[in-house]
C-alpha cells in the first residue's frame, strides 16, 4: 500500500490537501479534505489496463461552478426535505432552502462544502483516510451539535470502505451518504446506458414532482425498476413508466435493500468492470445522471446525461415525514454509524 499526498487549492485561506492511496494491484482512490470529495478512482479492467471510473474535476474552482456533489459526502441529511421544515419533539426547524421550496442534501453549507480535519492511518493490508468535523448547533437549521468522522478505506483485495460515524448533543436527525457518478467504461469513453444493474430490491419508493417521495412503497414486479435479476440502464432510460419520465427519463429513486450479500451489482460488460455494494442502510437512491449539464468538460470529456450514475447507499430521503419508514432521528449520545463496502472485480 502506498500514500501520496499533494495540495489540491487553497480554500478560507487553508489548503486543501488531496491523498491518493493506491494497492499493488494498481487501484487508486484520491480524495480531498474539502467535502471528503473522491476526485478519482482508478480500477483495472479485465485486461488489466487502469482507468479512471468516477466524475470528477482537478481544480476547485470547477467543483464550485459545475459539480452536481461529484464524489462528495452528502450531510447532514441527504437527498430532499419537503419544505425545507421538520418537526421533533414539538419544535419545528426550518432548514436552509435550495431546492426551490425545499432542502437538499444538506442545504446551502453541507458537508459537502465544508473543509475537514484529516488523519491517515495505516493497517497491514490497508489505509484509511479519516476526515473529521463538529457541526456546530443550528449549522443550515438543524438541532444539536454533531461530532462526525467520514473514514476512507482501500484494501489490498481491492475493496473500499465509506464509513460514517457521528454522535448529536441534542436529538436530531441524520442520514449521510457518498454521492460519487460511477461509470466503469473508464475515462468516460461511453455513456452508463449499457451498464447492468443488479439490486436485491422488492420495493422503490415513487416521487412527486418535486422528486420527493410520497410515502408509497410500489412492488418492482412487472416494471423496468426490477433490478433483481439485472437489468441495463437503458431500459429505464427509454421506458414510458410515468416515473422515470418524471424524473428526466431515468432513474432517480429509492429502493429498499434486502439484508443479504451482494445486495447491489454494477457491471459493464464492455470493460468488465464490475462494482459490488454491501451496506447496513436501509435503501440505496439510484440516480442516473438524467440531468448532467451539457456545457460542461469533465478531464477533456464533453458532459452529457447518462455520463454516470450514482449508488447513494443511504437512510430514506424525507423518513421525517413519513413515519411508516425507517427514521433517520438519532438520540442525543447515541452513535450513528453506516457502513457500505465496495468491492471491485471483473467479468
Amino acid at each position: 500500500m502506498n500514500l501520496a499526498i499533494s495540495e489540491f487549492g487553497k480554500r478560507e485561506g487553508k489548503k486543501i490537501i488531496a491523498h491518493t492511496i493506491s494497492n499493488s494491484s494498481g487501484m487508486q482512490i484520491t480524495s480531498i479534505n474539502y467535502g471528503c470529495i473522491i476526485t478519482k478512482l482508478i480500477a483495472p479492467d479485465r485486461n488489466g489496463n487502469l482507468e479512471n471510473i468516477v466524475l470528477g474535476f482537478d481544480t476547485l474552482e470547477e467543483y464550485d461552478r459545475h459539480s452536481p456533489y461529484f464524489g462528495a459526502v452528502i450531510g447532514r441529511h441527504a437527498g430532499r426535505i419537503a419544505g425545507r421544515r421538520f418537526t421533533l419533539d414539538g419544535i419545528t426547524y426550518r432548514l436552509a432552502k435550495n431546492d426551490e421550496g425545499n432542502h437538499l442534501h444538506g442545504g446551502l453549507k453541507g458537508f459537502d462544502k465544508t473543509i475537514w480535519d484529516v488523519e491517515i492511518k495505516e493497517g497491514k493490508d490497508s489505509i484509511s483516510l479519516v476526515y473529521h468535523f463538529l457541526s456546530k448547533d443550528g449549522a443550515e437549521g438543524y438541532p444539536g451539535s454533531v461530532d462526525v468522522k467520514v473514514i476512507y478505506t482501500l484494501t489490498e483485495k481491492n475493496e473500499l470502505f465509506f464509513s460514517y460515524e457521528a454522535v448529536s448533543d441534542k436529538r436530531t436527525i441524520l442520514n449521510m451518504t457518498n454521492h460519487t457518478y460511477f461509470n466503469l467504461s473508464g475515462n468516460l469513453k461511453t455513456t452508463i446506458e449499457q451498464h447492468e444493474l443488479t439490486l436485491k430490491s422488492n420495493q422503490f419508493l415513487t416521487l412527486n414532482e418535486a422528486l420527493i417521495p410520497t410515502g408509497e412503497a410500489v412492488d418492482v414486479e412487472g416494471t423496468v425498476f426490477d433490478f433483481r435479476t439485472g437489468r441495463r440502464i437503458q431500459d429505464g432510460i427509454e421506458s414510458a413508466h410515468p416515473q422515470t419520465r418524471l424524473a428526466g427519463n431515468g432513474y432517480d429513486h429509492p429502493f429498499l435493500l434486502e439484508k443479504a450479500e451482494e445486495q447491489i451489482l454494477l457491471t459493464d460488460h464492455e470493460s468488465g468492470r464490475t462494482l459490488i455494494m454491501e451496506t447496513n442502510q436501509p435503501a440505496v437512491v439510484l440516480y442516473t445522471g438524467n440531468q448532467l449539464e451539457g456545457n460542461v468538460e469533465i478531464r477533456g470529456t464533453k458532459s452529457q446525461s447518462y455520463l454516470g450514475l450514482c449508488l447513494e447507499t443511504q437512510g430514506i430521503p424525507d423518513a421525517i415525514h413519513h413515519p411508516q419508514f425507517q427514521t433517520t432521528v438519532i438520540e442525543k449520545g447515541e452513535p450513528y454509524k453506516s457502513i457500505t463496502k465496495l468491492t471491485f472485480g471483473t467479468v
